[in-house]
């Protein structure tokens, strides 16, 4: 019977779709009967599927997969959002959600609290990091998805929560009753001073209401506690609200300046955003730290106080996310993420990579053919180049964890360890102090001979799949001496790597430790002490001369300067 009333619903709204096209103003008559035409070839054949199809079939599940499908194929960002999904669009767009304040992810078979927030009702009630739940409200979890969970967890404000925990390093079962609350993330993951004259303020995301966050806390950096400079980081930061980011920029440029505007293919698309508000500051030095997962409003930022010669960029080129996604209400309390533009900020740059073919594995930015890059110049005349994304002022070496990092953080080694830590550790040294120091690192080294932990390393995983190759090719014999060799020098001695890559695997260590205590903001500041791009950027700052002339134009004087002062190195 649902399937019926499915199946005369899709025809339903079928039909409607058919008889609205001649309504929308296509170009011509033959796109109309195409549209028309594939409508009804879905429609019957999905019918014809419902009926014949030897087992029965998920009417929602296909229907979904079939819109994902077709969606993908368009470009990243162009999604179909359903019912059960929208409490976390309202949360990616306003960064508040009804629930408890806590990330939760699988371990195993189990589900865990991977870091609750401070000052919220997990943190408040005192559940911990690595806490597995058991029960919510009274019903097991045991078979749940991490999805199921998360849905039960949140729901209406001020509403009581009972949950049966357990925490794993004591085997303590314990029950809490706690309060939802309405969760409003601060998008200003740590604003204060590097040092006695350079303010530094990270930012998460571009949520409803983080451009005022930021005024708050620059001026308090700057009046209150004598900031000179200031570091602005959107490292990691994915982006959010456009508005958000027009409104950061005008916080630094004057009334007026064009920050970035978006071209469509319906003209109501087209707009440009200018800076509206007198700003607060547009003398002191700033820097912008990028990153590959700084994307969209990031990149608007970044982009725009470049072009416009405001700040100095530095980091690594930035994702390449230039298309401007507008929400369209579907029945059913659903929602299309469609693309309908794209963002230029005022050299004329386009942010959005011109290729999607060339991708790094992340989506970001990959490759660029020098065919497909363009040059542009900024308000002062500094040239500056298209092709996706930021490319920064001062560009920064890619950090990249060591195989050994990767895999411990991969297979919650680090996670487990923090939790174990915690547990025989009440208190430790503040985020600036602590330290992973030779007795945490080696009852680290202990837990890893007691979990049998080993990996292998890419180049290993690299040589099995070539010894594969040969093996089919019948060449494997021939060479087999030489792979033997070679599979012994590159077979992983973990004592050996921890050895070798101690400072990385401490510093990953050090974060998921401290961030069990002092929470975000404390990881933030432990972070500062290893954090090149920081102390770069501190470097530049501390010497005007040095920060103005990467913000002058290469004119013919300036290069012959440039020139001379090679020659001299040399």
């Amino acid at each position: 019977m649902k399937t019926n009333r499915i199946l005369k619903v899709a025809l339903a709204l079928s039909i409607v779709a058919i008889m609205g096209l001649s309504f929308w103003g296509f170009k011509t008559d033959q796109k109309n009967f195409e549209i028309s035409k594939n409508l009804d070839i879905f429609y019957t054949l999905f019918r014809e599927l419902n009926l014949f199809y030897v087992e029965d079939i998920k009417p929602e599940k296909l229907i979904k997969a079939g819109i994902d499908d077709m969606l993908e194929s368009l470009d990243p960002y162009t999604t179909y959002i359903p019912e059960e999904d929208m409490d976390d669009f309202k949360f990616m767009t306003t960064g508040e959600y009804g629930g408890i304040g806590a990330l939760i992810s699988k371990r195993g078979d189990k589900i865990v609290v991977a870091e609750p927030y401070e000052g919220f009702p997990a943190q408040k009630s005192g559940l911990k990091a690595g806490d597995i739940f058991l029960e919510l409200d009274g019903k097991p979890v045991n078979k749940s998805t991490v999805e199921d969970v998360s849905a039960g967890l949140k729901g209406p404000a001020k509403k009581a929560l009972k949950l049966k925990m357990l925490r794993p390093e004591t085997k303590k079962i314990f029950e809490i009753e706690l309060v939802r609350e309405e969760i409003k993330i601060d998008p200003v993951t740590y604003a204060g001073m590097l040092d006695a004259k350079t303010g530094y303020m990270r930012l998460s995301s571009f949520t409803d209401g983080c451009a005022d966050r930021i005024k708050e806390s620059f001026l308090d950096l700057r009046d209150k506690k004598g900031a000179a400079t200031m570091v602005i980081d959107l490292r990691s930061n994915p982006g959010g609200l456009l508005g958000e980011a027009v409104k950061m920029v005008n916080l630094f440029v004057k009334h007026g300046e064009e920050v970035v505007n978006t071209r469509g293919k319906v003209a109501q698309w087209d707009k440009m955003y200018r800076a509206t508000e007198q700003p607060i500051d547009t003398i002191m030095p700033i820097i912008v730290l990028v990153n590959r997962g700084s994307a969209s409003a990031s990149e608007i930022v970044a982009g725009a106080l470049q072009d416009l010669d405001r700040a100095v960029i530095m980091g690594k080129r930035t994702f390449g996310k230039g298309l401007v996604q507008t929400t369209r209400d579907l029945s059913y309390n659903t929602k299309l993420k469609v693309t309908t533009a794209k963002y230029y900020i005022p050299s004329g740059r386009c942010i959005q990579a011109l290729d999607y073919s060339h991708r790094n594995k992340d989506g970001s930015v990959g490759t660029i053919p020098d065919s497909l890059i363009h040059e542009f110049a900024t308000k002062g005349g500094r040239k500056v180049f298209d092709g996706g994304g930021i490319v920064p002022d001062v560009k920064l070496d890619q950090d990249t964890l060591c195989d050994l990092a990767y895999k411990l953080i991969q297979e919650n080694i680090i996670f487990d360890y923090a939790t174990h830590f915690v547990a025989a550790h009440p208190t430790i040294a503040p985020p600036d102090q602590f330290d992973i120091n030779d007795q945490i690192f080696n009852d680290f080294h202990q837990f890893l001979l007691d979990k049998k932990f080993t990996y292998q390393s890419r180049s290993e995983q690299v040589l099995k799949g070539l010894i594969e190759t040969a093996r089919k090719e019948r060449s494997y014999d021939e060479s087999k001496a030489e792979f033997d060799a070679l599979e012994k020098k590159l077979t992983i001695n973990v004592e050996a790597d921890l050895k070798k890559f101690r400072k990385e695997v401490s510093s990953v260590l050090a974060d998921e430790i401290v961030t069990r205590y002092y929470y975000q903001k404390g990881a933030v500041i432990a972070s500062f002490k290893d954090d090149t791009d920081i102390a770069k950027a501190k470097s530049i700052l501390g010497n005007n001369a040095e920060y103005r002339a990467i913000l002058r134009p290469i004119t013919l004087t300036n290069a012959k300067k440039n020139s001379r002062l090679k020659e001299t190195a040399i």
